[in-house]
C-alpha cells in the first residue's frame, strides 16, 4: 500500500510498542462491530434456506462474512494477539446471548394475554446442536482465518495485501463450512442439500471477501494512519488460548 504515513512496524518485544500498553481509538469499535455481526447471524439468519430461482444457500451467507472481514483487518492492523482477544470475546458474546435465549424462551408464558411463544420459539430458538456446531466452527475458522493472515503478512513482508486477505479466507472459511454444516445439519436435512448448502455458502462468502477487497484495503489503510500502527507476528505464540 504506497503513499501511507506510519510508523516502522511493531514487532513482539519491541519496547516502545508493547502489546500490553498499547491504546487505540478504532480497536474496541471494531470489536463491537464483529461481536455484533455474529450475535445477528446466529440468531437471524442461521438455519434458514434461501432460494433465488433454483439456488439454494444459507441466509447467513449475506452477512456472516463480514465477521472475517473484521478478523482480516484486525489482525492486519493490530496483529494476531489482540485479533484473539477479539475472537473470544465474539465466542463468549455467541454463548451468552444463547443461554439467555434458552432461560428466556423457557419462561412459562402468560396465557392468554401473551400468545406469540411459539413464534419467539421459532424465531429465536436453536437445537443444543446447531449452536455447538456453530461456537465450534466459529472458533477454529476464526482462528485459521487469523493465524493464516498473519503469518503471510511476515511472509510477504507486508506486501500484496489482497493475497493474504483472500488466501485467509479460502482457509477460514473452509474449516468453517467443513465444521458447521454436517454437525449441525446431517441427518436434518438430506445429505445432498447439507452439500448443496455447505458447497454454495462457502463459494459465497469467498466470492464476498474478494468484492469486498477495495473496501478493505481502505478500512485498513486508514487504520495504520490513524492508530500508527502496523503489526506484525514475528515470533508470536499462535496459540488459540486466551493469554497463550
Amino acid at each position: 500500500m504506497t503513499g501511507l504515513s506510519v510508523s516502522p512496524p511493531t514487532y513482539p518485544g519491541d519496547a516502545e510498542a508493547p502489546h500490553a500498553i498499547r491504546v487505540y481509538r478504532y480497536y474496541d469499535l471494531l470489536m463491537a462491530a464483529f461481536v455484533t455481526v455474529l450475535i445477528c447471524s446466529e440468531f437471524i439468519a442461521a438455519s434458514k434456506v434461501a432460494r433465488i430461482g433454483t439456488f439454494e444457500f444459507g441466509a447467513g451467507v449475506v452477512f456472516f462474512p463480514l465477521s472475517y472481514l473484521f478478523g482480516d483487518i484486525l489482525t492486519e492492523v493490530y496483529g494476531y494477539v489482540r485479533s484473539r482477544k477479539v475472537i473470544w470475546a465474539g465466542f463468549a458474546s455467541l454463548a451468552f446471548s444463547t443461554f439467555m435465549s434458552w432461560v428466556v424462551l423457557s419462561l412459562p408464558p402468560a396465557e392468554p394475554a401473551w400468545g406469540h411463544q411459539e413464534a419467539w420459539e421459532t424465531v429465536f430458538s436453536n437445537s443444543w446442536r446447531i449452536v455447538a456446531a456453530s461456537l465450534l466452527a466459529f472458533l477454529a475458522g476464526e482462528w485459521v482465518n487469523s493465524v493464516v493472515l498473519a503469518k503471510m503478512k511476515v511472509m510477504t513482508g507486508g506486501r500484496h495485501l489482497w493475497s493474504r486477505t483472500i488466501g485467509s479466507t479460502i482457509a477460514g472459511e473452509a474449516v468453517d463450512s467443513a465444521m458447521f454444516y454436517p454437525l449441525a445439519f446431517l441427518g436434518i436435512w438430506t445429505t445432498g442439500l447439507v452439500v448443496r448448502v455447505m458447497l454454495a455458502n462457502y463459494l459465497l462468502k469467498v466470492a464476498t471477501e474478494v468484492l469486498l477487497t477495495p473496501l478493505t484495503y481502505r478500512v485498513v489503510g486508514f487504520l495504520k494512519v490513524a492508530e500508527n500502527e502496523d503489526y506484525y507476528d514475528v515470533g508470536t505464540n499462535f496459540s488459540p488460548l486466551p493469554g497463550g
